[in-house]
């Protein structure tokens, strides 16, 4: 078995340092992206949401980064900036989650077909006894989507971590592992628990300090310190209360900030020097995160329609080949954030906005339409 995994890695070196040696097979013109200006002004003053932040890079460097709109419109104003920090709602899937999993096959200490009951004894019961870690990547376990947080909230009070993951373990399976795919934020919060059961770390900590630090992601984090809150965009107004810095999504609340679904706080920066590492076959400066063995598997299909943390995007409109669209991956979060990564151009693209402030009635979907148009325009074949 040893044998074959170093073979493997072998040939994902090989893989990636080809990809990293050889030209894009198409280049951004840089000049051309300043035609995003007007679409994202264009879309703020129609109100579909209050500002945004929209980075475009390729290879090693960043071509396109700007900021517009306003980070809080009530009850005050304040604009948005480049270095703004947004709740990554979603978006935690992959660059939290997903990747620490990967880290610890890295290390030898789980692999993808082990019995979730492995970890969580709890969880093998009521049609759930074969549902494996890979199950619970792709989104195939036959766990439902989402479960009443307002219920556990009246019954166990406000941060009730213990009580949500034996909520999840307690569900009957919807259907064979395997056999239905179903996004499930249910699935990736139980992931995280899994990386604290075998790391002894919880999902915030073992990311600081295998993903974050050393990737020097200086604005990175779940349960962002006080001092960052005035560098936060808000999300929604709770009962008179707005939500700066303190996570969006029902079921993260009950996990207090620290949870596999969602949780995470991020800026663009930072967010490119994931995107690039993952793009470099798991470096990023020097410094090795992932494997290329590891990247293979977050970045290439591995169901249907997912990876191990991302899902494979046709409806970006630069990616037209079908090796891209293959190799292509991204990712939403319901709060107004986007990242996609392009291997085979090694372009990447994040766009990061408040569409849920002040009300939850915004909706970022035609600019993301709109600016991967933009880079289609932008783009020439070598």
């Amino acid at each position: 078995m040893k044998l074959l995994r170093f073979f493997f890695l072998g040939l994902a070196l090989a893989f990636f340092g080809g990809c990293q040696s050889l030209s894009f097979s198409q280049t951004i013109q840089a000049d051309k992206l300043s035609a995003i200006d007007s679409v994202v002004v264009e879309e703020i003053e129609k109100g579909t949401f209050p500002g945004a932040v929209v980075l475009v890079g390729q290879g090693d460097k960043v071509l396109y980064h700007k900021s517009f709109g306003n980070e809080v419109i009530e009850p005050f104003i304040e604009p948005m900036t480049d270095d703004t920090i947004f709740d990554m709602a979603s978006v935690s899937k992959p660059v939290g989650t997903a990747t620490s999993i990967l880290i610890l096959w890295d290390q030898g200490k789980i692999d993808f077909e082990d019995k979730v009951g492995k970890y969580l004894p709890e969880f093998g019961v009521n049609g759930k006894e074969d549902v494996r870690l890979k199950h619970l990547l792709t989104h195939t376990s036959g766990l439902p989507a989402y479960t009443n947080a307002a219920e556990l909230k009246n019954q166990y009070g406000e941060r009730c971590p213990d009580k949500v993951i034996e909520k999840i373990c307690s569900f009957e399976a919807m259907n064979e592992p395997g056999e239905t795919y179903r996004y499930s934020c249910l699935g990736y919060i139980t992931l995280a628990k899994i990386v604290e059961v075998v790391s002894g770390q919880a999902i915030d900590e073992f990311a600081r300090e295998h993903i974050f630090e050393p990737l020097k992601m200086k604005h990175t984090g779940y349960n962002p310190p006080p001092e960052w809150a005035k560098d936060i965009a808000a999300t929604e107004i709770f009962d008179g209360q707005l939500l700066r810095g303190f996570v969006h999504d029902p079921l993260a609340q009950l996990n207090g900030g620290i949870s596999g679904n969602a949780g995470l706080f991020a800026n663009a920066p930072d967010l490119s020097i994931y995107c690039r590492m993952v793009l470099n076959g798991g470096t990023y400066r020097g410094v090795r995160i992932l494997s290329p063995e590891a990247v293979q598997l977050l970045t290439r299909r591995q169901s249907k329609n997912r990876s191990y943390g991302f899902g494979f995007t046709t409806s970006y409109s630069w990616i037209k080949d079908e090796d891209a669209v293959e190799q292509s991956i991204s990712h939403l979060g319901y709060t107004g954030t986007a990242v996609v990564c392009d291997p085979k151009n090694d372009i990447y693209l994040i766009i990061l906005a408040n569409r849920v402030h002040p009300q939850d009635k915004g909706d970022i979907g035609p600019l993301r339409s709109r600016v991967a148009e933009i880079i289609a325009q932008a783009l020439v074949k070598n």
